[in-house]
């Protein structure tokens, strides 16, 4: 049985670790403001000095760990390489700024339209699916994606999108504005972040996952025995789009200007960079990548200033050349063959014990 999936469906059979992290995480920023000095009551009023900007920097780590676990179901779990995955975030971004500032449309009905456009984006990568495979998909989604890019910087879009300074001044609801109620927006994506892991760990465990990876890994027997792939992967990009759309809206509502980076190449390869830190095809991995590519930047950037991207692409280097399955996929492997020798040796055991008798 492969590795990843033999541990990650001992992973939904014994969840109790994530049940941790996740309490851990809701205490964080009373403990943080315990330690401050302030009452925990003031994370609730956003009074609770730097426990209220780590909270905004843990959300960022969410949103991207969202982004990123969309990306891992299409490449790390299906096997297909898009280089235009930034676009399934950017829909989310700037479709919902567009909607709630220029239409003024209710944030529910924001909600419903940021998923239909989700839908029919993944429709538009789909599309091209019977006709191109591997490396000639990635760079037809390159092209859809640089479209994208370029129309939301026109100048005829302008009065929406914000061209090239980007989409400001949103109205956001007043029940999930971090400037008043970051806490509840902190707890709101982290639960939105637990329950899609665990919808997309149901996904893989089951017999459509299962279908998943046979095209990811051999394509033609899984057509052979009856399959037809083309709705598999269909399901898997519609999924990976409704969770980077559902990013983007949160990113949108984090941040105070969406700008076209989030729609260029280099959003994609953060996706990316961040599944190969964790461990692609693991899920876990892009929660893990995402926590190490956002706190290793910030951090990095604060204390060395403009050198701090050589340090970090150092890093990049080192951890593919000494952790090439990623850190969840080399702890994986390694407990895989732990318990193999383990195992083993206890065989070993058992027979020399019923010799000796």
């Amino acid at each position: 049985m492969d590795t990843t999936q033999s541990t990650r469906r001992t992973a939904m059979k014994r969840p109790g670790m994530m049940w941790w992290v996740v309490s851990a995480m809701i205490v964080f920023p009373f403990l943080v403001a315990l330690v401050e000095g302030y009452p925990p009551s003031s994370v609730f009023t956003g009074e609770a000095g730097n426990a209220k900007f780590l909270q905004s920097l843990a959300i960022e780590v969410f949103i991207l760990a969202l982004y990123a676990i969309s990306y891992d179901l299409i490449l790390g779990i299906t096997g297909l390489l898009s280089f235009g995955h930034a676009m399934f975030f950017a829909v989310g971004a700037y479709g919902s700024g567009i909607l709630l500032k220029s239409f003024g449309w209710p944030f529910w009905a924001m909600v419903i339209g940021v998923m239909i456009f989700s839908v029919l984006q993944a429709l538009l990568f789909a599309a091209v699916l019977p006709r191109v495979k591997g490396i000639a998909f990635a760079l037809v989604t390159l092209g859809l994606s640089s479209v994208f890019y370029l129309v939301v910087q026109s100048s005829e879009l302008s009065d929406y999108a914000g061209g090239d300074v980007g989409l400001q001044g949103v109205p956001i609801p007043a029940w999930i504005d971090t400037n008043t109620q970051r806490f509840r927006m902190y707890l709101l994506t982290l639960a939105i972040l637990v329950i899609v892991y665990l919808v997309y760990q149901r996904i893989v465990a089951s017999p459509t996952g299962a279908v998943l990876l046979a095209a990811r890994e051999n394509e033609s027997r899984a057509l052979g025995l009856g399959y037809n792939t083309f709705w598999f992967k269909l399901f898997a990009l519609t999924v990976s789009s409704l969770t980077a759309a559902t990013a983007g809206t949160l990113w949108m509502m984090q941040q105070p200007i969406v700008t076209p980076q989030v729609a260029g190449l280099g959003w994609t390869v953060a996706a990316l960079l961040i599944i190969l830190i964790g461990g692609m095809g693991t899920l876990s991995g892009a929660i893990v990548g995402a926590a190490i590519f956002r706190l290793m930047s910030f951090y990095l950037d604060k204390f060395f200033g403009g050198i701090s991207s050589v340090i970090i692409g150092v890093v990049y280097i080192a951890l593919v050349l000494f952790l090439p399955h990623g850190i969840v996929g080399t702890w994986r492997v390694r407990s895989f063959a732990r318990k193999s020798g383990y195992n083993n040796l206890r065989r070993v055991l058992d027979e020399t014990e019923r010799s000796d008798i």
